[in-house]
């Protein structure tokens, strides 16, 4: 599959809309996770511990370890999507820009406010971009590449993905709390149902969409990147 595969067929505009809609809503989710301050989703944890060490903004470091996942497909022959590429920098922006508009919040009440906004967003996020069927995120890929390649089950090679993830984040200084708990247990369910809300009729799949391969789906896919365990995967 090549960068522009799958980009034919009935419901084109419609599918590149929930595409970079999705992608933008992801980033913009990961934001408000950060700014409700109980804890981030497994990649933001390690996005943020990162950017403690290195000063650079927590969207730049989410650019920078997309690349370098995206790099690892490589060895394990996976090949990307539209949806792929621009997830790569479409949710690091997204998550800078919202960062920079929305500001600190005092009090336990509205960081639970923000953090169950942020969560619920990012189910629908992950459904808008994953329906649209345009390649898997990076991290998505890379989970179902090591699937394919090691024959170990998707819910095996994505809960050691993020659990290895999630604890070198919080060794480097990301936020780990009821957040990250209540993401991995929700993320899942959320991704299938607004999976289903933002399907494309089927008869585009004949067109030669590529199928939705992961970030959630293995789960519902590829979620960006997300989904503790497959849902019926996202993305960021």
């Amino acid at each position: 599959m090549s960068i522009a595969s799958g980009l034919r067929g009935r419901h084109l505009t419609r599918r590149l809309v929930q595409l970079y809609v999705g992608l933008a809503l992801y980033g913009i989710s990961s934001a408000l996770l950060v700014r409700a301050g109980l804890g981030l989703e497994p990649w933001g944890v390690l996005h943020q511990g990162l950017a403690e060490k290195t000063g650079l903004t927590i969207g730049v470091v989410s650019i920078g370890v997309g690349a370098v996942v995206l790099l690892l497909w490589i060895p394990i022959r996976q090949r990307p999507g539209l949806g792929t590429v621009s997830n790569v920098f479409v949710v690091g922006l997204a998550m800078d820009a919202t960062l920079a508009l929305v500001p600190d919040l005092d009090g336990l009440a509205a960081g639970i406010a923000l953090m169950v906004l942020g969560i619920v967003l990012n189910g629908a996020a992950t459904g808008l971009y994953i329906a649209a069927r345009l390649g898997p995120g990076p991290r998505d890929g890379l989970m179902t590449g090591l699937h394919r390649l090691t024959g170990r089950s998707i819910r095996l090679v994505r809960t050691a993905i993020e659990i290895a993830v999630v604890a070198t984040g919080f060794v480097l200084g990301g936020s780990v709390g009821v957040g990250t708990v209540l993401y991995a247990l929700c993320i899942g369910p959320l991704a299938q149902f607004f999976l289903r809300r933002f399907a494309i009729p089927e008869a585009d799949a004949a067109s030669g969409a590529p199928e939705a391969g992961s970030d959630t789906p293995d789960a519902a896919p590829g979620v960006p990147d997300v989904a503790p365990s497959p849902v019926p995967t996202p993305a960021p």
